[in-house]
């Protein structure tokens, strides 16, 4: 099993920056990869950034060259680095992470970000 602690959220002005930590623990076998998802208020949950086993980094159109995932193994920590931040990008991120031993996948609780204009 594999806990996600989300943390790192709060209020921002527009074109002010983020960092997001992610603590992970429980097992690391068999990593697929881990993501960060965010969701708007009576919006839809979307991908914005993922990492996978071997580091290899995918972004949203929306977010990229202003995001950035991004891993320290060492404190078993995914981050989500955010820069030149957008009212668009308010919402609750969540951290997200898949094993291919497991037929479920793990979510942390959120942390909620707030960009004003």
């Amino acid at each position: 099993q594999v806990q996600l602690v989300e943390s790192g959220g709060g209020l921002v002005q527009a074109g002010g920056s983020l960092r997001l930590p992610c603590a992970a623990s429980g097992s690391r076998s068999s990593i697929v990869g881990m993501s960060w998802y965010r969701q708007a208020r009576g919006k839809r949950r979307e991908l914005v950034a993922n990492i996978t086993s071997g580091g290899t980094t995918n972004y949203a159109d929306s977010v990229k060259g202003r995001l950035t995932i991004s891993r320290d193994t060492a404190k078993n920590t995914l981050y989500l680095q955010m820069n030149s931040l957008k009212p668009e990008d308010t919402g609750a991120y969540y951290c997200h992470l898949r094993r291919s031993i497991d037929p479920y996948e793990y979510w942390g609780q959120g942390t909620h970000v707030t960009v004003s204009a």
